[in-house]
């Protein structure tokens, strides 16, 4: 071989090794997780399914694999694969529903899950084998969350069962018989109970049985109470059943049409009904009559007055003997009262009085409480602007009397023993019906407090302008 020639096959040799260097160059290393256990491979393959037909990695339709199929992988690829385990699922009908088998490829573990997966639904009382071991509808998952192998399914037997209160309640139970299959629903039954047809009657798909609980209820009637256990659905079956009767308004506490429920009180009232008749006084009224020939502050009495009498007639309720309403059917005045008259005097009498400065004259006389006052006694501050006047506007001074007006009206005179002449000018807050206020000055302030005859001195003032029947007149003598 020639130096040529040698050359030529190291350059074709070169060739060679350089493009087997870039086609492994060109692949990419894909990780594949396949049930949490990593492999690897170097493929120029470029979409999930590619790569794993080229591992010969056969998928079913269950299988989970991330990312899809279509997706185009970049290096770094992990390819995530969870393969479906075959689960048998038996269903051991009854009654109408046949036996069957399922068989399923699932990535579930959770036996709850796995039954939805298969469209299977568990109802109250199936019986649950899960490899072989019996489980309870709450407690079907498996420790370890390892997936069954097997489930079972034991389909129950409806049992229909009519309450007394006329709700149905249905009971799925593998149950020999109907008592069993109540006591496993948590429905036992007690004495007095009664079940149609009986507990020891085999459970068959669809039966239905009627269940008559006996409740104990407190009753308490005539005088007696009794606690009772019974099957009366209503408080008037419970009546029949004791043979307690309602008369006439009698009632029953609840209602006779009441459901009973158990544990509750019945209360049979008796009622009766009476009358009363009540007689109460009528108090008569006192009237006034003015006479013109009876001299002013004299009064007579003219007839006496008597209380009326109102009859009233009242119906009272008794229940179980005792009072609980009165109501007033009628009332009757059968004698009505009669009221006591007075007549009193308008006649004006005008007298003479000797006094210290000389006979005055004067047309009544009263008998008062006589106090005193001056302007700084009045109790008005120095400030004020009503100061030292009275409520006619007068300067305060000797001379001025308060008054109450209902008694004496402002501007009469008076003539009051002991203080002299005075004009009723003033009113006070405590000069209330016989009171009267002597004025005076700062400097000559006299304190009275006594009682004195006030004379009212002429001229006499218009009829209609007399008081004749005071405010506080003082109560006629009883006749």
């Amino acid at each position: 071989m020639n130096r040529w020639t040698f050359l030529k096959w190291i350059a074709w040799l070169g060739l060679g090794t350089f493009c087997l260097w870039g086609y492994w160059r060109s692949q990419q290393t894909v990780t594949i997780l396949l049930d949490d256990r990593p492999f690897s491979i170097r493929t120029h393959q470029r979409t999930v399914g590619d790569v794993l037909r080229e591992a010969g990695l056969t998928l079913r339709p269950e299988d989970m694999v991330s990312p899809p199929l279509t997706h185009t992988i970049r290096p770094p690829a992990t390819i995530w694969i969870r393969r479906a385990r075959p689960v048998q699922i038996l269903i051991e009908g009854r009654g109408v529903e046949p036996s069957r088998q399922i068989q399923l490829y699932t990535l579930q573990s959770d036996p709850r899950a796995i039954l939805a997966e298969a469209g299977i639904t568990l109802r109250a009382g199936d019986g649950l084998w899960v490899d072989g071991q019996r489980r309870e509808a709450g407690s079907l998952a498996l420790d370890g969350g390892q997936p069954p192998r097997e489930i079972r399914v034991v389909r129950s037997a409806p049992l229909v069962v009519r309450l007394e209160n006329g709700m149905r309640r249905v009971i799925w139970s593998t149950a020999p018989t109907v008592g069993a299959a109540l006591r496993e629903a948590g429905m036992p039954l007690d004495p007095g109970d009664r079940l149609l047809p009986g507990p020891e009657t085999p459970l068959d798909g669809g039966m239905q049985v009627s269940l008559f609980r006996a409740r104990p209820i407190t009753v308490e009637a005539d005088g007696r109470i009794q606690v009772v256990s019974t099957t009366a659905r209503t408080v008037r079956e419970l009546l029949w059943e004791l043979g307690i009767s309602l008369h006439g308004q009698d009632r029953v506490i609840p209602e006779e049409g009441s459901r009973l429920q158990g544990g509750e009180t019945v209360r049979v009232i008796r009622v009766a009904e009476g009358f009363e008749i009540e007689e109460t006084p009528v108090p008569f009224q006192t009237v006034w009559e003015p006479d013109p020939n009876l001299e002013l502050d004299t009064w007579v009495q003219k007839s006496p007055g008597r209380n009326g009498v109102l009859q009233r007639r009242i119906r009272v309720r008794y229940e179980n003997g005792q009072e609980v309403a009165r109501e007033v059917v009628d009332e009757t005045m059968i004698r009505p009262p009669e009221p006591r008259v007075w007549v009193y005097g308008t006649k004006i009498v005008v007298r003479t009085l000797e006094t210290p400065d000389g006979p005055i004259e004067y047309w009544r006389r009263i008998r008062m409480l006589a106090t005193s006052y001056s302007r700084s006694t009045a109790g008005v501050h120095p400030s004020a602007a009503y100061f030292g006047r009275t409520r006619t506007g007068l300067p305060m001074q000797r001379g001025i009397v308060a008054v109450d007006p209902r008694v004496i009206r402002l501007g009469w005179k008076v003539y009051v023993p002991g203080y002299g002449v005075g004009l009723a000018a003033d009113t006070g807050g405590g000069i209330i019906g016989r009171r009267i206020d002597l004025g005076y000055d700062d400097e000559d302030l006299v304190l009275w407090y006594r009682w004195v005859d006030v004379y009212l001195l002429t001229p006499v003032p218009p009829p209609d302008s007399i008081p004749y029947i005071l405010p506080d007149w003082p109560t006629p003598p009883s006749p």
